[in-house]
C-alpha cells in the first residue's frame, strides 16, 4: 500500500485527505439522518395527547423542541397556534426551511469531493505522463517494459481518485434521498397538527398514542 501511495506522488496526499473527509461525512450523516432521530413516529400523537389533556406548558415546548427536528417543526406551529391558520403555517415553514438546513448539512462538501476526487486523480496522471515522457525525452528511447512501468504507477492516482469518488457519489444521492423522504414525512406531520388544531379535521390517534 505504502509502494503505490509513493508511486502515486504528492497528489496522494489530497486524494487520501477527500477520502477521509468522505468517510467521515457518511458515517456522521448516516447516523444523523436516522427516522426514529429526525421524525419520531409517535410524536405527534403524544404531542396531541399533551393538548387534549391541556398539560401543554412552555416547559413541555421547549422539550418537544429539543426533543427531534421534527418536535422544532411542531413546537413553531403550536407556539404560534392562537394566532390563526395561516400564522401557524408561516412559522412551521420558516422552522421548517432551517431544519432541512441542518439535514443537509456537509452533503454538498460531499458532492463537491465526488467531483473532484477524479479529476485529482487524473492530474496526478497527467503529470506523472509527463515526468515519464520528459525522462525518456533526455535519455533516448525507453524500452516497452520501462514504458509500461512507468505508466502503471503513473495510473495510481486516477485509480485512488476513483475509489474516493465511486462511494461519495453514491452515499451522496442516497442521503439527498433520504433527506426528501424525511422532509416529506415532517410535512405530513406538521400538516395533521394544522388541521387538528384550528379545528378542520378529526384525526385518530389512538394507535399512535399507545405505541
Amino acid at each position: 500500500m505504502w509502494e503505490l501511495i509513493k508511486a502515486g506522488g504528492w497528489l496522494m496526499l489530497p486524494i487520501i485527505l477527500c477520502s477521509i473527509a468522505t468517510m467521515g461525512i457518511i458515517v456522521e450523516r448516516l447516523w444523523t439522518l436516522r427516522i426514529s432521530r429526525v421524525s419520531p413516529p409517535h410524536l405527534l400523537g403524544q404531542v396531541w395527547r399533551l393538548i387534549k389533556d391541556k398539560q401543554m406548558s412552555a416547559q413541555k415546548l421547549k422539550e418537544i423542541r429539543a426533543s427531534s427536528p421534527l418536535g422544532e417543526v411542531l413546537a413553531a406551529g403550536l407556539a404560534n397556534s392562537k394566532h390563526g391558520r395561516e400564522i401557524m403555517k408561516e412559522c412551521i415553514e420558516e422552522a421548517a426551511s432551517r431544519v432541512i438546513h441542518e439535514l443537509e448539512r456537509y452533503l454538498n462538501a460531499l458532492g463537491t469531493i465526488a467531483a473532484m476526487a477524479p479529476l485529482l486523480g487524473l492530474l496526478g496522471t497527467v503529470i506523472g505522463m509527463i515526468e515519464i515522457f520528459s525522462g525518456f525525452m533526455g535519455n533516448g528511447m525507453a524500452n516497452a517494459p520501462m514504458l509500461a512501468g512507468g505508466i502503471g504507477k503513473a495510473l495510481v492516482t486516477t485509480a485512488a481518485g476513483l475509489v474516493v469518488a465511486i462511494p461519495a457519489v453514491f452515499f451522496h444521492r442516497y442521503l439527498l434521498r433520504r433527506v426528501d423522504e424525511l422532509v416529506i414525512a415532517m410535512e405530513q406531520e406538521a400538516i395533521k397538527l394544522v388541521e387538528v388544531v384550528q379545528g378542520d379535521r378529526e384525526v385518530d390517534f389512538t394507535e399512535v398514542t399507545k405505541a
